[in-house]
């Protein structure tokens, strides 16, 4: 692990089974942890869909938020009419159907170590998103770089917490921007998963403070539209989650100052 944490292309030459190889599932007594989740930040819509699997079970999950308030969400543990795949987001329920076609830019990706092993992450933005999104209270036609991938791996340890924010907008001088911040995984000083675009360039950047009530991180300021919340007690996991959907103002790392932007914030507590 002394080659750790590692980020950029070198990642690539540390000579470890990342995605999209199979990874073994476990290390040093640890299940693998794996995810997919593809966010769109729109000022008239923003949803989320999610595929999740810890020792192999699955979870997956979809939101849309609107900006009255309005979330409609479900969370199951079988397919559950979600499929993320690369390029493709298609979910459907009842009353809501999402059909996505994504261009996915090169991701950020990082390999730290976590405890007694190794946990790794892939981040795009801003993402192109074209498609179609039908929901009882309207529907929208997208076609945008509003979106948002995580895709994330890896042997994390039985307790694992941190607090995360994904956002895309537009600064004060008409420049696309999207931005990435965490605190308690990939949060290194330096070779961290941190990451600010800027026209589609990323750029790693300092540790950002996370407000205790998710109002603020770093120089932005943060208000909810609706919340996602689960708490959830299955087998040997235990989680407690909470993810709001909302607006960003305030100021990203070198003084680039917000003009509009979307997208959420996230604490998460899960022992795994």
């Amino acid at each position: 692990m002394r080659d750790l944490p590692t980020r950029g292309p070198a990642v690539r030459r540390l000579g470890l089974p990342l995605p999209p190889l199979p990874m073994p599932a476990m290390s040093r007594g640890r299940p693998l942890k794996r995810w997919r989740y593809v966010g769109v930040y729109r000022p008239d819509v923003m949803l989320c869909a999610g595929d999740a699997r810890v020792g192999g079970v699955p979870q997956r999950w979809w939101a849309v938020a609107l900006p009255d308030g309005t979330l409609l969400e479900r969370t199951t543990h079988g397919r559950g009419g979600v499929v993320l795949e690369p390029g493709v987001v298609r979910v459907r329920a009842r009353d809501v159907s999402i059909d996505l076609a994504l261009e996915e830019p090169p991701p950020v990706e990082v390999v730290s170590p976590h405890g007694r092993s190794w946990i790794w992450t892939a981040k795009r933005a801003p993402v192109l998103v074209r498609g179609r999104v039908e929901t009882p209270r309207g529907s929208f036609d997208v076609d945008c770089e509003h979106g948002f991938i995580d895709e994330s791996a890896g042997y994390h340890a039985r307790h694992t917490a941190w607090r995360w924010s994904a956002g895309v907008g537009r600064a004060a001088d008409g420049r696309r921007v999207a931005w990435n911040f965490v605190d308690g995984v990939h949060d290194a000083a330096s070779g961290s998963e941190r990451t600010v675009w800027v026209d589609g360039e990323p750029r790693e950047v300092e540790p950002q403070p996370f407000a205790a009530d998710l109002s603020a991180v770093g120089g932005l300021s943060f208000r909810a539209w609706s919340v996602r919340e689960q708490r959830m007690s299955r087998g040997f996991a235990r989680s407690w989650y909470r993810q709001p959907f909302g607006e960003f103002g305030g100021e990203l790392p070198g003084g680039i100052r917000l003009a509009e932007a979307y997208g959420v914030m996230e604490e998460h507590d899960v022992r795994w």
